[in-house]
C-alpha cells in the first residue's frame, strides 16, 4: 500500500495545518521531522526536487508540495481522488454501502 510522507519541523505552523487536514481526512501518514537532522533534510530536498521549505508532502509517488498546495487540492475536490489514485483510499465505488 502507498503511504503519505510529510516532512516537518517542530515549530512549523504550516506543518501543523497540513497534519490537521490529513487527520480530518482520516488518512494515515508518516511524519519525518527534519529539525536538526541534516541527512533527513538532504533526503527531503532531493526528493522534493530542490525545495527546502517545510512541510513537503508526498502522497504515494506524487509530490504534492506544501500545506498551501495540499489545502488547494482539498478545496478543489481533488485530494480524495489523489488518495484513491495512489491507493491510500479505496475507490469511490468500493465505499458505497451494499444495496
Amino acid at each position: 500500500m502507498a503511504r503519505i510522507d510529510i516532512y516537518t519541523t517542530r515549530f512549523c505552523g504550516y506543518c501543523r495545518a497540513a497534519k490537521a487536514l490529513l487527520k480530518r481526512k482520516g488518512v494515515p501518514f508518516t511524519e519525518i521531522d527534519v529539525s536538526g537532522d541534516y541527512e533527513a533534510r538532504s533526503r527531503m530536498v532531493e526528493r522534493a526536487g530542490g525545495r527546502y521549505t517545510v512541510p513537503q508532502i508526498f502522497v504515494g509517488q506524487t509530490h504534492v508540495g506544501g500545506a498551501d498546495e495540499l489545502c488547494a487540492l482539498d478545496r478543489a475536490g481533488s485530494l480524495d481522488s489523489l488518495f484513491q489514485a495512489e491507493g491510500i483510499l479505496p475507490a469511490a465505488t468500493e465505499l458505497r454501502p451494499p444495496a
